[in-house]
């Protein structure tokens, strides 16, 4: 039941935001919900951003927000990388953003594919792309045995006008060349859901996962025992999820419907 849930997990771009714009009805969803003694929390497959990048953005978009309000794929790369690939060189094809991330955490980064210390490549999405980075990180995965990661499947990001091709659509065009898939950490495994849950201290039963789309934050949520809501302000119609295998519990045209709802 909508009404029962305490704990809000949102995706951000296509759900809350359409790249710099705030969706309308978001505002005053969030303050009811710490009104009400809930929480909510971000958890978003884009890796262009640090969490205080996000900080910042929300400030300014009137939203105040701290670090334990976001869960993003850069997050969960990095305890990923440090339980995997402790002190081992990574090579980055993603933002100068996340390379400050992974490199303020402790991960030891390099952008020189010519490195002989490289054990895994991490493609990103990576707003910054050129065609060299793109060469560079094929030449790697196709020359030399090392792991190969990447921060989430989506294959487009929605902005103001439309959307841009994402992480997924970009590791897809290195699978042409190089004939390899990498492991994907973000949406749609459960970990930044089970991370969310686990730090506010509620229970699943409590919690609700938000999205726009229906292969990573609706199948995160199903993945991760927990109720899911669509809403259809990004990628995923009413129809692709009359047809999808990934069932939403609930779908709304925006986060202004679901507030409604649930109050």
């Amino acid at each position: 039941m909508l009404s029962n849930k305490k704990l809000f997990l949102f995706d951000i771009d296509g759900t809350v935001c359409q790249g710099e714009r705030l969706i309308d009805g978001t505002m005053q969803f969030l303050e009811d919900i710490r009104q009400s003694g809930g929480q909510f929390v971000f958890i978003t497959n884009n890796s262009t951003k640090s969490i205080q990048d996000y900080i910042l953005k929300f400030q300014k978009l009137g939203i105040k927000t701290d670090y334990s309000n976001f869960i993003t794929a850069s997050y969960a790369t990095i305890h990923y990388l440090k339980k995997n690939y402790d002190d081992k060189l990574i090579y980055v094809m993603g933002t100068k953003s996340l390379i400050r991330e992974l490199k303020k955490s402790g991960i030891r980064v390099t952008t020189d594919c010519e490195d002989p210390e490289i054990a895994c490549v991490l493609v990103a999405y990576d707003n910054e792309l050129t065609y060299e980075k793109l060469t560079d990180t094929c030449k790697i995965l196709s020359t030399r045995d090392v792991g190969y990661v990447a921060t989430n499947p989506d294959l487009v990001c929605p902005i103001e006008f439309g959307f841009v091709p994402d992480c997924g659509a970009m590791c897809q065009m290195i699978e042409h060349a190089v004939k390899k898939k990498p492991y994907f950490i973000g949406k749609p495994e459960p970990g930044m859901v089970d991370m969310s849950v686990a730090q506010n201290h509620f229970t699943k039963y409590e919690t609700l996962v938000i999205g726009d789309r229906l292969y990573t934050d609706i199948l995160s949520g199903i993945n991760a025992g927990v109720e899911t809501a669509l809403v259809l302000t990004g990628e995923a119609t009413r129809k692709d999820a009359e047809e999808s295998s990934y069932k939403p519990d609930y779908i709304f045209p925006t986060v202004r419907e679901l507030h409604e709802a649930w109050k």
